[in-house]
């Protein structure tokens, strides 16, 4: 079966298919686990371009724990479609959100076709070795820990929200954009604006150019990637987002270290296994603590903020609070506390 959506923007017929891949057009979209199991609360986030924040404004704290929602996606990242309903729906595999234990393609959920726009035939294909270490300098794939680096790209939004403009000082036609999403160059910069390329515009668009940063050309320390995390403190936790709108505590890990260029699986029982244990008491800033209750799996983590010495502390989106926080650890948080790990 084949999803064709006429696009007047782009003046050309453009068409899903399963089993090819596609990259999202909107600034986040929303990964469900069944069309089903939407709400009517849901509807913004539905739409494209989808409006995140209002979504989130208008659910109560309990409709913002729903698991009906399983993940987000950022502007451009790819994913591999799986299936088509009539009904506009679009069965997909989001292939930079590692999860092993669902699918070893990545996560997979529904979106609405309309977020999403074919990817372009010409656009490179990472390499079957990119799982690796961005830190291990060795070149045997067999020695690497099981997160990914992914593929190189120019630029990366390190702003924490922004919008695309049709111009310079223009009108906004991409909203919401958030930190972490991934953008290529179309040309010079001009009076301190730079011109990308974005999935389902065939112009130029253009955004400050101190909102972007070159993509890294090295793996960051754990410090700098907890001071990303740290501009997020006071987003409101939302089950499974990852976006400065809402985040979820695996979330916040995936989203800080992905402004960097390394992908971490999606939840957190998997980033404890793509990361290294250390013996609690030599954790630095930065690392990660996780979080399990007696013989269930890890369901919990969060970022350490400060030398253990003085005290545990951590930076974390937070599920009873419903936000992200920097706090001593609590005392029924350090019952749970199961470990301590690096990227």
């Amino acid at each position: 079966m084949r999803a064709r959506r006429g696009s007047r923007e782009l003046g050309v017929d453009v068409e899903l298919q399963p089993g090819r891949e596609a990259v999202v057009r909107v600034a986040v979209a929303t990964l469900w686990s069944c069309p089903e199991a939407v709400r009517p609360v849901d509807r913004p986030a539905l739409d494209a371009p989808a409006d995140v924040a209002a979504w989130i404004s208008g659910m109560d704290a309990d409709q913002q724990v729903g698991e009906c929602v399983l993940s987000q996606l950022l502007l451009g990242e790819r994913v591999l479609v799986t299936a088509l309903r009539p009904d506009g729906w679009a069965h997909v595999v989001a292939v930079e959100q590692p999860a092993a234990r669902l699918d070893p393609r990545g996560y997979p959920g529904w979106l609405p076709a309309a977020q999403l726009a074919p990817r372009p035939a010409d656009a490179a294909t990472p390499p079957a070795d990119a799982a690796r270490s961005p830190a291990d300098a060795a070149p045997d794939p067999a020695d690497a820990p099981a997160h990914l680096v992914a593929p190189a790209v120019p630029w990366v939004v390190d702003a924490t929200l922004t919008a695309l403009r049709a111009a310079p000082d223009g009108e906004p036609v991409v909203a919401g954009v958030v930190l972490g999403t991934r953008l290529t160059p179309a040309g010079p910069p001009a009076d301190g604006w730079r011109p990308v390329r974005a999935p389902g515009h065939d112009r130029p668009l253009w955004l400050p150019d101190a909102h972007l940063v070159p993509a890294p050309a090295a793996p960051p320390s754990p410090a700098e990637v907890l001071a990303v995390a740290a501009r997020l403190r006071d987003v409101a936790y939302v089950w499974g987002g990852v976006s400065a709108y809402g985040i979820d505590c695996s979330g916040l890990v995936h989203l800080a270290w992905r402004r960097f260029g390394v992908v971490l699986p999606r939840d957190a029982a998997d980033q404890a296994g793509a990361t290294t244990p250390l013996p609690l008491g030599t954790e630095r800033v930065g690392d990660l603590y996780f979080f399990a209750r007696p013989g269930r799996r890890i369901h919990h983590i969060g970022f350490v903020s400060a030398a253990p010495d003085g005290g545990r502390r951590m930076l974390h989106a937070c599920y009873r609070r419903r936000r992200v926080l920097e706090e001593a650890m609590p005392a029924e948080r350090t019952a749970t506390l199961v470990g301590a790990h690096r990227v």
